[in-house]
């Protein structure tokens, strides 16, 4: 498997979907529809799916994405490689237009996220990497580096450090979130929209991200790639929002447990 050839795939068709969803974001007034569960729906998501399928169809690898997540748990637990696809991530972002959104794109290999990409397209920054390159980068125009692999941690390690860089959602605060902060010592808090979140992560600008809030698995699974690949990783919690193991993937419903990313 050439993995530098399907990330290289897996970038541009990223690129297209950011040009699909730059054009409706300059575009004047954003309409927005309502998909059955409430979350919200533009044309940008819809162009953005299209542009991202018409890229990632030449290998043949199945793709499993929020725009089409109809495909059933008997077809695609048999699948061995998919990509893991959203196309807009943050689309309460794009509509208050904060610039606070991405496209994500994932390669699954044994319902592992193993190659991620997270493009930020008002940025401009590209992040990629996971464990089947064995490293991960950022770049921004012409210049790329490699992000820095980091010592393992955990949240008891956390609460004996000042100033701890917490990371919250701007749309999901609640009271389990401020359960988990009360115990750091003077801890920062970063407000962030989408997978940006991860990306404070994945860069070393922020220590931990909790999540007691409904996300699905394509909203995690490139991030999640990224991180694994500089030490880091998405975690589920158990009862007392304690970590416990990885986030598991393509399973029969797709949405994802509360986690902590770390």
């Amino acid at each position: 498997m050439n993995y530098e050839a399907l990330l290289e795939l897996a970038t541009n068709a990223a690129y297209a979907a950011g040009e699909e969803i730059l054009k409706v974001y300059s575009a004047g007034e954003i309409v927005v529809d309502y998909k059955v569960d409430s979350s919200p729906l533009t044309l940008a998501d819809q162009h953005a799916q299209l542009a991202i399928i018409a890229g990632l169809q030449a290998p043949g690898i199945p793709i499993l994405s929020e725009e089409a997540d109809e495909i059933p748990y008997d077809q695609r637990s048999k699948w061995e490689r998919f990509w893991m696809v959203d196309p807009l991530d943050g689309t309460k972002e794009f509509i208050q237009r904060n610039g606070e959104f991405t496209v994500n794109i994932a390669l699954m290999q044994h319902n592992e996220p193993v190659l991620g990409v997270v493009y930020a397209p008002v940025s401009g920054k590209l992040w990629y990497g996971g464990t089947a390159l064995a490293y991960s980068a950022v770049k921004e125009g012409e210049t790329t580096r490699r992000l820095t692999t980091i010592k393992t941690r955990n949240v008891n390690h956390l609460h004996q450090i000042k100033n701890v860089n917490i990371i919250t959602s701007r749309f999901h605060q609640n009271q389990e979130t401020t359960d988990f902060i009360r115990p750091f010592d003077e801890p920062s808090l970063v407000t962030m929209g989408s997978s940006l979140k991860f990306m404070l992560l994945a860069q070393g600008d922020a220590d931990v991200y909790p999540r007691f809030a409904p996300t699905m698995e394509w909203d995690t699974a490139a991030s999640d790639a990224i991180l694994r690949a500089v030490n880091r990783g998405i975690y589920q919690v158990n009862a007392m929002n304690e970590i416990t193991v990885p986030l598991q993937y393509n399973k029969i419903n797709l949405r994802n447990p509360y986690f902590i990313a770390i």
